[in-house]
């Protein structure tokens, strides 16, 4: 699955569109982690765990969309973002969106005239 945030895939041509898909995941901050957050916040520097737990997050999300579009047959997804929400104290939601093709190298044959 070929994953671009430009509206095209460069030396492809788009023969198909299928929409929009998107996949998400909704995950809440862990004990452990915040109480490490608290300590990090006093003496600055990052914060690993939570790094770690958006990685994870927007993987997942990723994992969703490409899952989507490959079921509607797709080979590519365009224009891919990523969004974040707060759904609940404690727990956030990361999306990921974009435009299900269909791409094909293009054709290099020029027409004599």
């Amino acid at each position: 699955m070929i994953l671009t945030n430009i509206e095209e895939v460069p030396g492809q041509e788009i023969i198909e569109h299928y929409g929009l898909v998107s996949g998400s995941t909704i995950r809440a901050k862990h004990a452990g982690r915040d109480m490490m957050a608290g300590i990090k916040n006093i003496f600055g520097g990052e914060l690993k765990g939570y790094t770690e737990l958006l990685r994870e997050s927007r993987a997942e999300a990723v994992d969703r969309m490409m899952k989507q579009a490959t079921a509607v047959g797709a080979n590519a997804i365009v224009n891919v973002r990523f969004a974040t929400s707060t759904v609940a104290a404690g727990a956030a939601e990361i999306f990921a969106y974009g435009t299900a093709v269909k791409v094909q190298a293009k054709s290099t044959s020029k027409e004599l005239g």
